[in-house]
């Protein structure tokens, strides 16, 4: 006994990750896979890992960062009719409650040391419909029910409109090892959700975990960007991210999220002022790259609003397959960024860059809170079409000074952005050897 308890103390640390698959068209969500990730391999590199994606069986996938190779296991988790798949969420909570019955997913966080699990950044709510809702909860309730050690990392919780889908999430949080918001107001749903049960040890504030992201240049960009990206540019760089979500549905995709302003004149009349009133030339980012039928592409919205603006000559679209530490390097190289898309933004925060931010959630003001730059995020939910147009204005003029706070604040939430790990990886060592002692 004494042996084998020696042997799970000393073997290589057992993860698993939910919330973040590889295979999204969201680079958002990517960079949430790739950060927590490149947190593992810096502090483990012989972790054994396995992420939870959409889909089938398990395979064997590696990752590089900084030129080393980091592998680890992907397994499908499917919010799935067909029950007899191993990958269903159904089958696998059937085969963990009798079991396991060689169910690879099961097993995989029966054996797991703690599991990770991030809700896709902010999707632990209810605002995106009950089907998204079960796949997010049954996740967590499938780690919960196996025993294994879980670990809400740092995200937005709620808003939970139905009492018993606050009520399950309350269940959740109190019933997990740790629970992490990303940002101060978020923190304030989570200690509503937790009550009397809420421990310092446990839950607290941290910051997104994209903040810590890497960033890589790309192989190949178009010859225009290149120009446009040179040390010595006659005109400043901007670049704005046009987010499909909102802007591919028109006065629908506005009404949905609540605007009082229509997105698709924002986002028109932002552009017109900025080639109007300055000399910069403008990029158009895209940061979710689903298929031209998806309402949700980025790609289709920068297209629309470019040709509605017609100006080939200052105005480019990125319409390029780059990955989201790549993306990151594009954003990285911005005079000043204004996005839609959060992670596209946070992109731009992490890298010093002045951004702005058209919120359509409260997730947006948290984060921004986080770098004293929340005076520069605008809200068609509570702001007319000239507030909006005007306020990302003046994100603009005062984008030397807002370079200036940010700077100030970027060494500390970055340095938040590695002590909460480290934190997250202490907890996961003394459950380790605390379970490796009662054997």
């Amino acid at each position: 006994m004494q042996d084998f308890a020696a042997n799970t103390s000393s073997r290589p640390i057992r993860l698993c990750l939910f919330g973040a698959s590889p295979d999204t068209a969201n680079l958002g969500v990517s960079a949430l896979f790739l950060s927590v990730m490149h947190a593992i391999a810096t502090r483990h590199p012989n972790a054994q890992v396995t992420v939870f994606d959409y889909g089938t069986g398990p395979r064997v996938a590696t990752l590089h960062f900084d030129g080393k190779p980091f592998h680890f296991t992907r397994i499908g988790a499917n919010l799935s009719r067909r029950y007899y798949r191993r990958d269903s969420l159904f089958n696998m909570r059937m085969s963990a409650a009798l079991g396991g019955l060689g169910n690879p997913g099961v097993r995989a966080i029966a054996q797991a040391d703690a599991v990770l699990d991030i809700s896709g950044g902010d999707s632990f709510a209810d605002i995106y419909g009950q089907k998204r809702f079960d796949a997010i909860t049954q996740t967590k309730q499938l780690a919960l029910h196996q025993n294994t050690p879980l670990i809400l990392l740092p995200q937005t919780y709620g808003p939970f409109s139905a009492p018993l889908a606050r009520r399950i999430a309350g269940d959740i949080v109190r019933a997990c090892g740790m629970a992490w918001a990303r940002d101060e107001r978020s923190f304030e749903t989570l200690k509503d959700l937790l009550g009397s049960d809420l421990d310092p040890a446990r839950h607290d504030t941290g910051v997104d975990v994209a903040f810590a992201l890497p960033h890589n240049k790309p192989e190949t960009m178009p010859d225009k960007l290149v120009e446009w990206m040179k040390p010595e540019r006659p005109r400043p760089l901007i670049g704005i991210n046009v987010s499909g979500l909102i802007h591919n549905r028109g006065e629908e995709g506005s009404r949905q999220f609540g605007f009082i302003s229509d997105y698709r004149d924002i986002i028109h009349q932002t552009l017109s002022r900025y080639l109007e009133q300055t000399e910069a030339n403008i990029v158009l980012i895209p940061h979710v790259l689903a298929a031209k039928n998806n309402h949700d592409t980025d790609p289709e919205a920068c297209w629309d609003a470019a040709r509605a603006l017609n100006n080939e000559e200052r105005l480019l679209v990125l319409d390029e397959r780059y990955d989201a530490m790549e993306m990151k390097w594009v954003i990285s190289q911005l005079d000043f960024f204004c996005g839609t898309r959060m992670h596209s933004t946070i992109a731009g925060l992490s890298s010093g860059v002045p951004t702005a931010a058209i919120a359509y959630s409260k997730k947006t003001l948290g984060v921004f809170e986080t770098c004293g730059q929340g005076q520069h995020v605008v809200d068609p939910r509570s702001e007319t079409l000239e507030q909006c147009v005007d306020g990302l204005w003046e994100a603009w003029e005062h984008r030397v000074s807002a370079a200036k706070t940010l700077a100030e604040h970027l060494p500390g939430v970055k340095s938040q952005a590695q002590s909460q790990m480290d934190r997250i990886f202490s907890y996961i060592k003394n459950q380790k050897n605390t379970s490796a002692r009662t054997l």
